[in-house]
């Protein structure tokens, strides 16, 4: 799930990035316009994604480094 909603942000941000740069609206003109009801499905679901990545700040990431060994009792 993380990796999927890291994927759709990124996605976003480029999308986004051309809009800035270019005013060019890439899901919009894949997907006829930013009303269509499919450009609205992707912008909800990379919007979702978004929300699921705001997570990742706070969740404490173990590296394996880190790890105490286990131990044999």
């Amino acid at each position: 799930m993380t990796t999927l909603s890291l994927i759709l942000v990124i996605i976003g941000a480029i999308n986004w990035g051309l809009v800035g740069l270019f005013q060019f609206d890439l899901v919009s003109f894949l997907f006829g316009g930013q009303t269509a009801l499919v450009s609205r499905i992707i912008y909800t679901i990379i919007g979702a994604a978004g929300l699921w990545s705001i997570s990742l700040l706070f969740r404490k990431h173990e590296r394996e480094e880190d790890r105490e060994p286990d131990r044999i009792q």
